[in-house]
Protein backbone atom coordinates (compact mmCIF):
# COMPACT_ATOMS: atom_id res chain seq x y z
CA UNK A 1 0.00 0.00 0.00
CA UNK A 2 2.79 2.39 0.95
CA UNK A 3 4.64 1.57 -2.24
CA UNK A 4 1.54 2.40 -4.29
CA UNK A 5 1.12 5.76 -2.51
CA UNK A 6 4.78 6.60 -3.03
CA UNK A 7 4.50 5.70 -6.69
CA UNK A 8 1.50 7.97 -7.22
CA UNK A 9 3.23 10.79 -5.35
CA UNK A 10 6.30 10.42 -7.54
CA UNK A 11 4.19 10.71 -10.68
CA UNK A 12 2.45 13.84 -9.39
CA UNK A 13 5.80 15.48 -8.56
CA UNK A 14 7.25 14.54 -11.94
CA UNK A 15 4.25 16.01 -13.75
CA UNK A 16 4.62 19.30 -11.92
CA UNK A 17 8.35 19.81 -12.52
CA UNK A 18 9.57 20.66 -16.04
CA UNK A 19 13.06 19.43 -15.29
CA UNK A 20 11.86 15.94 -14.35
CA UNK A 21 10.92 13.81 -17.32
CA UNK A 22 9.26 10.43 -17.28
CA UNK A 23 9.85 7.71 -19.86
CA UNK A 24 6.88 9.08 -21.80
CA UNK A 25 8.43 12.54 -22.17
CA UNK A 26 9.85 11.64 -25.57
CA UNK A 27 7.90 12.35 -28.76
CA UNK A 28 8.71 12.16 -32.45
CA UNK A 29 8.41 14.70 -35.24
CA UNK A 30 5.76 13.84 -37.83
CA UNK A 31 7.55 15.82 -40.56
CA UNK A 32 10.54 18.08 -41.04
CA UNK A 33 9.76 21.00 -38.77
CA UNK A 34 11.57 24.08 -37.53
CA UNK A 35 12.78 24.20 -33.96
CA UNK A 36 12.22 27.83 -32.96
CA UNK A 37 13.54 30.20 -30.33
CA UNK A 38 10.03 30.81 -28.98
CA UNK A 39 6.44 29.57 -29.18
CA UNK A 40 5.52 31.24 -32.47
CA UNK A 41 6.49 31.03 -36.12
CA UNK A 42 7.69 34.62 -35.79
CA UNK A 43 10.62 33.54 -33.63
CA UNK A 44 13.89 32.62 -35.35
CA UNK A 45 14.47 29.02 -36.38
CA UNK A 46 17.39 27.44 -34.52
CA UNK A 47 17.36 24.04 -36.25
CA UNK A 48 15.23 21.66 -38.29
CA UNK A 49 13.93 18.50 -36.63
CA UNK A 50 13.91 15.74 -39.21
CA UNK A 51 10.79 13.65 -39.72
CA UNK A 52 10.74 10.63 -37.41
CA UNK A 53 13.43 11.94 -35.08
CA UNK A 54 12.85 12.04 -31.33
CA UNK A 55 12.62 15.14 -29.18
CA UNK A 56 12.44 15.40 -25.40
CA UNK A 57 9.44 17.38 -24.22
CA UNK A 58 9.94 19.54 -21.11
CA UNK A 59 6.50 21.11 -21.09
CA UNK A 60 3.86 22.87 -23.17
CA UNK A 61 1.91 26.11 -23.02
CA UNK A 62 -1.43 26.05 -21.24
CA UNK A 63 -3.28 26.07 -24.57
CA UNK A 64 -1.16 23.10 -25.74
CA UNK A 65 -0.19 24.84 -28.96
CA UNK A 66 3.60 24.85 -28.49
CA UNK A 67 6.00 22.70 -26.50
CA UNK A 68 9.47 23.33 -25.09
CA UNK A 69 11.68 20.53 -26.39
CA UNK A 70 15.30 19.55 -26.89
CA UNK A 71 16.65 18.06 -30.09
CA UNK A 72 20.09 16.67 -29.50
CA UNK A 73 22.07 19.41 -27.73
CA UNK A 74 19.72 22.20 -28.88
CA UNK A 75 16.73 23.57 -27.05
CA UNK A 76 13.73 25.22 -28.64
CA UNK A 77 9.99 25.24 -29.27
CA UNK A 78 7.92 23.03 -31.55
CA UNK A 79 4.29 23.27 -32.53
CA UNK A 80 2.35 20.41 -30.99
CA UNK A 81 0.73 19.86 -34.39
CA UNK A 82 3.93 18.11 -35.47
CA UNK A 83 4.43 15.88 -32.42
CA UNK A 84 3.52 12.21 -32.27
CA UNK A 85 3.66 9.47 -29.66
CA UNK A 86 3.46 5.74 -30.24
CA UNK A 87 2.20 3.37 -27.54
CA UNK A 88 1.34 -0.30 -27.96
CA UNK A 89 1.40 0.09 -31.71
CA UNK A 90 -1.01 3.01 -31.67
CA UNK A 91 0.06 6.44 -32.86
CA UNK A 92 -1.18 9.65 -31.23
CA UNK A 93 -0.62 13.05 -32.83
CA UNK A 94 -1.19 16.72 -32.12
CA UNK A 95 -2.46 17.95 -28.77
CA UNK A 96 -3.38 14.41 -27.65
CA UNK A 97 0.35 13.70 -27.37
CA UNK A 98 0.64 16.17 -24.51
CA UNK A 99 -1.83 14.22 -22.41
CA UNK A 100 -0.23 10.85 -23.12
CA UNK A 101 3.30 11.98 -22.28
CA UNK A 102 2.15 13.92 -19.22
CA UNK A 103 3.86 17.14 -20.29
CA UNK A 104 3.54 19.86 -17.62
CA UNK A 105 2.28 23.35 -18.31
CA UNK A 106 5.13 25.83 -18.73
CA UNK A 107 5.40 29.50 -19.60
CA UNK A 108 7.89 31.34 -21.78
CA UNK A 109 10.14 34.30 -21.11
CA UNK A 110 12.51 35.54 -23.80
CA UNK A 111 15.05 36.85 -21.30
CA UNK A 112 15.67 33.72 -19.24
CA UNK A 113 15.20 31.27 -22.09
CA UNK A 114 17.48 33.07 -24.51
CA UNK A 115 20.07 33.75 -21.82
CA UNK A 116 20.24 30.04 -21.07
CA UNK A 117 20.22 28.69 -24.61
CA UNK A 118 21.05 31.28 -27.29
CA UNK A 119 23.86 33.51 -26.15
CA UNK A 120 26.01 32.42 -29.05
CA UNK A 121 23.34 32.85 -31.74
CA UNK A 122 23.26 35.82 -34.09
CA UNK A 123 19.67 36.77 -33.17
CA UNK A 124 20.60 37.07 -29.48
CA UNK A 125 21.68 40.68 -30.02
CA UNK A 126 17.99 41.51 -30.56
CA UNK A 127 16.97 39.85 -27.29
CA UNK A 128 15.83 43.09 -25.64
CA UNK A 129 13.61 43.92 -28.57
CA UNK A 130 12.00 40.48 -28.59
CA UNK A 131 11.64 40.54 -24.83
CA UNK A 132 9.97 43.95 -24.84
CA UNK A 133 7.34 42.98 -27.39
CA UNK A 134 7.20 39.19 -27.17
CA UNK A 135 8.48 39.12 -30.73
CA UNK A 136 8.95 41.84 -33.31
CA UNK A 137 6.79 44.82 -32.46
CA UNK A 138 3.70 45.76 -34.39
CA UNK A 139 5.57 48.33 -36.43
CA UNK A 140 8.04 45.72 -37.59
CA UNK A 141 5.24 43.33 -38.50
CA UNK A 142 3.42 46.10 -40.32
CA UNK A 143 6.59 46.99 -42.19
CA UNK A 144 7.08 43.37 -43.19
CA UNK A 145 3.48 43.16 -44.40
CA UNK A 146 3.90 46.35 -46.40
CA UNK A 147 7.16 45.06 -47.85
CA UNK A 148 5.44 41.84 -48.90
CA UNK A 149 2.55 43.78 -50.45
CA UNK A 150 5.00 46.02 -52.28
CA UNK A 151 6.91 43.00 -53.52
CA UNK A 152 3.68 41.46 -54.79
CA UNK A 153 2.68 44.71 -56.49
CA UNK A 154 6.05 44.97 -58.18
CA UNK A 155 5.90 41.34 -59.23
CA UNK A 156 2.43 41.83 -60.75
CA UNK A 157 3.56 45.00 -62.48
CA UNK A 158 6.63 43.27 -63.88
CA UNK A 159 4.46 40.38 -65.06
CA UNK A 160 2.02 42.73 -66.79
CA UNK A 161 4.86 44.61 -68.48
CA UNK A 162 6.44 41.37 -69.61
CA UNK A 163 3.10 40.23 -71.02
CA UNK A 164 2.67 43.54 -72.88
CA UNK A 165 6.17 43.24 -74.31
CA UNK A 166 5.49 39.66 -75.34
CA UNK A 167 2.24 40.62 -77.05
CA UNK A 168 3.93 43.53 -78.87
CA UNK A 169 6.66 41.20 -80.10
CA UNK A 170 4.10 38.63 -81.19
CA UNK A 171 2.14 41.26 -83.16
CA UNK A 172 5.33 42.57 -84.75
CA UNK A 173 6.39 39.06 -85.70
CA UNK A 174 2.99 38.35 -87.27
CA UNK A 175 3.14 41.58 -89.29
CA UNK A 176 6.62 40.73 -90.50
CA UNK A 177 5.51 37.22 -91.42
CA UNK A 178 2.56 38.57 -93.42
CA UNK A 179 4.85 41.07 -95.14
CA UNK A 180 7.36 38.34 -96.00
CA UNK A 181 4.60 36.12 -97.42
CA UNK A 182 3.28 38.98 -99.51
CA UNK A 183 6.76 39.68 -100.86
CA UNK A 184 7.23 35.99 -101.64
CA UNK A 185 3.99 35.96 -103.61
CA UNK A 186 5.11 39.05 -105.49
CA UNK A 187 8.46 37.48 -106.33
CA UNK A 188 6.73 34.37 -107.70
CA UNK A 189 4.47 36.48 -109.95
CA UNK A 190 5.31 37.19 -113.65
CA UNK A 191 3.99 36.58 -117.17
CA UNK A 192 1.13 34.14 -117.08
CA UNK A 193 0.42 31.75 -119.97
CA UNK A 194 -2.67 29.88 -120.99
CA UNK A 195 -2.22 27.15 -118.37
CA UNK A 196 -2.58 28.82 -115.03
CA UNK A 197 0.62 30.81 -115.05
CA UNK A 198 2.73 28.29 -116.91
CA UNK A 199 4.53 29.72 -119.89
CA UNK A 200 4.00 27.54 -122.94
CA UNK A 201 6.63 27.69 -125.62
CA UNK A 202 5.90 26.21 -129.08
CA UNK A 203 8.85 24.45 -130.60
CA UNK A 204 8.85 23.49 -134.28
CA UNK A 205 9.16 19.79 -134.61
CA UNK A 206 12.11 18.51 -136.61
CA UNK A 207 10.58 16.96 -139.77
CA UNK A 208 13.39 14.42 -139.97
CA UNK A 209 12.48 12.94 -136.57
CA UNK A 210 8.84 12.23 -137.32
Amino acid sequence: MNKKILGVAALVVAAGLPGIASAASTAIATTNVNLRAGPSTEYPAVNVVSSGNSVRVYGCLSNRSWCDVSYGPQRGWMSSNYLAYVQNGRRYTGERVISYIGAPVVSFSVGNYWDNHYRGRSFYRDRARWERHGGWDRHDRRDRREDRREDRREARQDWREDRRDDRREERRDRREDRRDRAEDRGDRGGPRGDSGGRIIRNFQQDPYKQ
